[in-house]
């Protein structure tokens, strides 16, 4: 299945930097940049202003580049619940804004991510921006590595989306025998 044209948004959520990305499936494998960034919001604001900055951002995104569908990494538990309650509030507005758009959301764990974009679902920062800028061909490695993820994220759905559109189109054929 050609998907060519797909405009994924990759969305590596974070409460101090929040990767985003927008690239869009070309012809079998390829893939094309079309931006990447991030929204920073100050550690020393409180918690719902930081939420308001992360929801405008990622709206601004939406408005400028239209995306098909959205990818998210899930939120894991990392050892320190701090991080992970943060994480998940931020995860919560950034999928929010694309529910109110009616714009599919994927989520993919970074172990699923890492596979594949370098085939090592172990791979470190820096193998996976390695990755990422080849795949992409950059001239340079995206920075931080919050924007380097979200533009794995956008690569991983792109490569997962023909599969992912063939198993729903067999479940709804399957539906409808019955």
């Amino acid at each position: 299945m050609n998907l060519k044209g797909l405009r994924v948004m990759g969305i590596d959520p974070g409460l101090t930097r929040c990767g985003l990305s927008v690239v869009e499936a070309g012809h079998g494998r390829a893939v094309i940049p079309i931006s990447v960034g991030i929204v920073r919001t100050p550690a020393t604001a409180e918690l719902p202003e930081r939420l308001l900055r992360l929801s405008t951002g990622v709206n601004q995104w939406m408005d400028d580049y239209r995306p098909d569908v959205v990818a998210v990494e899930r939120v894991f538990e990392r050892g320190n619940v701090s991080t992970v309650i943060h994480t998940a509030h931020a995860s919560g507005v950034l999928v929010l804004a694309a529910a109110q758009r009616g714009i599919p959301v994927h989520m993919y764990t970074p172990s699923e991510v890492k596979k594949a974009v370098s085939g090592n679902g172990r791979a470190d920062k820096k193998q996976m921006t390695a990755m990422i800028t080849r795949i992409l061909g950059l001239a340079e490695p995206p920075q931080p590595a919050d924007a380097a993820d979200a533009l794995a994220l956008a690569v991983c759905h792109c490569w997962r989306a023909p599969l992912l559109a063939r198993t729903a189109a067999l479940l709804n054929s399957e539906g409808t025998k019955k």
